[in-house]
């Protein structure tokens, strides 16, 4: 590790960024030394070191009680409970959505009440609940409606139901604003007047129904319930979470990490049975990582939600029967390749129309599938490093947006922003990511009020952007071992970043394209070493560019993730390429 000074020295990348430490660096650290760098490089206390290696519920689950209306929505729940009532869960269409309805759905099922889920289809009745869809739930008999990862702005469709008359709970995580809708208990961490529960803000929808269901036991117990009948293992429920939690790329910090931790444990010992069909689908043989999460899991049961029908995730993750479970996994991997085309074209499209010398991307198209904008949005914010919004238009001539930013930049608060003045017919989201529907004659205006609101803060954060580097090795020191010892640091994922390594200086041995645009690479450090390393999609960027050109007499230092590569006859590690910069 004596090369530091050169990797310090990056000031302008291949990629033309500059390459920094995240924290200080030494010359000299064990792997143990390197698990407790990346801890404190962070955000971990030294004092909470222990606790983060080992990420527990017991160390971080707080007193749900803390949160506004928490009690309030479950005494109420509990009532439910009790009188044997009709209660409906209404879901979102996405992971977090289907998840935290799944988590309700089983918990209520084993406190003896079978509830029914309501999930809207995405292209006929648009996210949230709507007054039709309250009204139908009433006429069909439920007392009681909850509403997961969705609700913190549907006045319209609240007021309908208590004029019904039916009490409905929200559990959200959505930014909020001053006025809230007419429930019986709004639950969100969110909410401007959150006091203590704000801090706790980077939940997920399916944390939010977590800690309602541990208040609801809570409630139950304190009555009495379980004298009779057995207590429900609410941990048995954390492979959802996690689900849930790293799908909807909420911030690994704190409960967060505890709840993925924990929850990829309950997920290896497969006690779900539509989870197990879904790994299966996903033709993963070892235990899940957080990783296969957010992109093998989550993307199949987000398929159904945007190509397919809305209700096969929650159908797949509370199914008591094992065929049924393998039928629907099935079709949501099938569903999930569909996706996949049409989202290969509506990206080719977008990029096309991208406006040059905007700070915000903002690009619509007629004809465009609503399903997909999510996720051809998120792809041009990595491409071009700045916030981008992707609008499908209808042919009524109006507008489904979504967005994705980048750290610093609050999508969500400026989507509410262009709503209260009156550009938007419908709009929320938190701050990485918000949702929108828009009148086609109005998205000039809307891009126009985005750049005047955002562009400094994407130039400050872009000034900002830096690739932060862990360590640094020859490529003989990344190894099984050095994969390990970084694993223990994790979950990893947003807000607490997978650690970076750089190696160097290199030559290309040998440099080719694999599959759909990845760059594959053998490369050897002065000492004869060598590995291999992946840039993926890689191929039509400037890093592509460099490293399939790269002279065999010129040296490079790369940096990226270390990895277990999987397809080797015995375990071997490789690296993930990030980014490139030439050696002196």
């Amino acid at each position: 590790m004596s090369a530091l000074p050169h990797v310090l020295g990056v000031e302008r990348s291949i990629l033309g960024q500059p390459w920094r430490w995240r924290a200080t660096a030494s010359d000299d650290l064990t792997l143990d030394d390197l698990v407790t760098q990346l801890l404190l490089a962070r955000g971990c206390p030294r004092e909470a070191l222990d606790a983060h290696r080992t990420p527990s519920i017991r160390a971080f689950m707080p007193d749900p009680s803390i949160f506004r209306d928490m009690d309030r929505a479950a005494e109420r729940l509990a009532d439910a409970v009790v009188a044997g009532e009709e209660i409906a869960i209404f879901g979102d269409y996405d992971v977090d959505g289907a998840t935290s309805a799944a988590v309700l759905i089983l918990l209520l099922r084993e406190l003896g009440i079978e509830a029914r889920s309501y999930i809207p289809d995405r292209l006929t009745e648009g996210y949230g609940p709507t007054a039709a869809a309250m009204l139908q739930l009433a006429r069909e008999g439920a007392s009681l409606i909850v509403t997961v990862d969705c609700g913190a702005q549907a006045f319209d469709a609240l007021a309908a139901a208590r004029g019904a008359p039916v009490d409905v709970i929200v559990v959200d995580h959505h930014q909020c604003a001053s006025e809230l809708p007419l429930a019986h208990a709004v639950v969100n961490p969110n909410r401007l007047d959150e006091a203590e529960g704000a801090a706790h803000g980077h939940l997920a929808a399916v944390g939010v129904a977590f800690l309602l269901g541990a208040a609801l036991v809570r409630v139950l117990r304190r009555r009495g319930w379980f004298a009779a009948r057995a207590e429900p293992r609410l941990l048995d429920l954390l492979d959802l979470v996690a689900l849930g939690t790293v799908a909807d790329v909420a911030q690994l910090r704190g409960l967060n990490r505890a709840f993925v931790a924990q929850g990829l444990k309950v997920m290896a010992a497969r006690r779900n049975i539509g989870l197990t069909a879904l790994i299966e689908a996903s033709r993963l043989t070892r235990a899940p990582t957080a990783t296969d999460l957010g992109f093998a899991l989550g993307p199949r049961i987000n398929a159904g939600g945007r190509v397919g029908r809305s209700d096969l995730g929650v159908r797949l993750l509370t199914t008591r029967d094992a065929q049924e479970a393998r039928t629907l996994a099935g079709e949501l991997d099938r569903l999930n390749e569909e996706r996949r085309a049409i989202e290969s074209g509506v990206q080719a499209e977008a990029e096309a129309l991208y406006p040059p010398g905007r700070a915000i991307t903002v690009v619509a198209g007629r004809g465009w599938h609503p399903g997909v904008i999510g996720i051809v949005a998120g792809r041009l914010k990595e491409k071009l490093g700045q916030p981008a919004i992707v609008i499908a238009i209808d042919d009524q001539g109006i507008g489904k947006g979504s967005g994705r930013s980048i750290p610093g930049v609050d999508l969500g608060q400026a989507v509410l922003a262009a709503k209260e003045a009156g550009l938007l017919i419908a709009g929320g989201g938190h701050a990485m990511a918000a949702g929108l529907t828009i009148a086609g004659d109005k998205i000039d205006a809307f891009a126009d009020f985005l750049e005047e609101l955002l562009a400094a803060r994407v130039a400050a954060a872009v000034a900002d952007r830096a690739l932060l580097v862990d360590s640094v090795h020859a490529p003989g020191g990344v190894t099984p071992d050095l994969v390990t010892a970084l694993d223990v640091g994790g979950p990893y994922g947003m807000g607490w970043p997978s650690p970076r390594v750089a190696i160097g200086p290199v030559r290309a041995v040998r440099v080719d394209v694999v599959g759909n645009g990845h760059v594959r690479a053998i490369v050897a450090g002065d000492d004869g070493r060598s590995l291999k390393a992946m840039a993926f999609r890689a191929a039509d960027t400037p890093l592509g560019a460099a490293l399939l050109g790269a002279p065999s007499h010129r040296r490079l230092w790369l940096a990226g993730r270390a990895k277990i590569d999987d397809w080797a006859q015995r375990p071997a590690a490789e690296l993930h390429i990030d980014d490139a910069a030439w050696a002196p």
